[in-house]
């Protein structure tokens, strides 16, 4: 399973994704999902990526083929058409591989995060769906997320707004929705990969990878543990009055 997301503010954004590709009882494979395209001073992108992981491959090897030859996300004007050029691979990798896999009952199923800046341009943050058509974060919902995203959500609800939340807070909250869902999911696990982009930045350099029992993690994890017990018990008394509905 995976989990991954993208955070975008008023500042810039934050993307976070696991690393764990299967767990199982006597195998757990990790393969990092966060892919960087970088044009310094230019334009930006991070891709990450949830389904399977030969697909999800196949699309961030496309990709980086065109980057390189100065097409596709290297020749893009606006970030809809970043969105939409990722769009193309995935619907391509669909065609490509979907009669062989589902005669043996697989099913072709990439979601892709797409975060970034071209110069010229706001920056934004994309989900592109299995079809190829791309959903935006917004104002009002300033987070997108694949994957395994149920545990990791509600802190995210509660806490993240696109015009008051610092970057450095939306760095927090990511790897807090992170944790939960680590804490909570099997199929979800380290090393964990975090990255925070200011706007008009045109650079990826702050970045880190957090690996299982990271002393960094590891303090905002127990810090976050006691904060919500200290919460919970300082929170008023349930009464239970003679008259109240039952």
């Amino acid at each position: 399973m995976t989990y991954c997301l993208g955070i975008t503010t008023k500042d810039g954004f934050v993307a976070a994704s696991d690393s764990r590709t299967n767990a199982g009882y006597d195998q757990v494979n990790v393969c990092r999902k966060m892919h960087l395209f970088e044009m310094p001073g230019d334009r930006v992108f991070v891709a990450m990526t949830s389904g399977s992981l030969s697909c999800s491959q196949s699309v961030v090897t496309l990709l980086r083929k065109d980057f390189e030859s100065g097409k596709g996300l290297a020749a893009v004007e606006t970030m809809y058409e970043a969105a939409r050029c990722v769009g193309e691979q995935v619907r391509r990798v669909s065609e490509l591989d979907r009669k062989a896999l589902e005669q043996d009952g697989y099913k072709v199923n990439v979601h892709v995060i797409l975060a970034g800046q071209i110069r010229g341009q706001p920056h934004d943050v994309y989900m592109i769906y299995p079809q190829g058509n791309p959903l935006r974060a917004t104002e009002d919902s300033p987070f997108v997320q694949i994957g395994e995203c149920k545990y990791g959500r509600p802190i995210l609800d509660r806490g993240v707004r696109f015009d008051t939340t610092s970057l450095e807070e939306a760095a927090r909250y990511a790897l807090i929705s992170i944790d939960s869902t680590l804490r909570s999911n099997v199929t979800v696990g380290p090393p964990v990969d975090l990255l925070v982009y200011a706007r008009d930045e045109f650079n990826l350099d702050r970045r880190r990878r957090f690996r299982d029992r990271d002393p960094d993690f590891t303090a905002i994890h127990s810090q976050w543990e006691q904060a919500l017990r200290q919460a919970v018990a300082a929170l008023p008394a349930v009464d239970f009055p003679p008259d109240a509905e039952r």
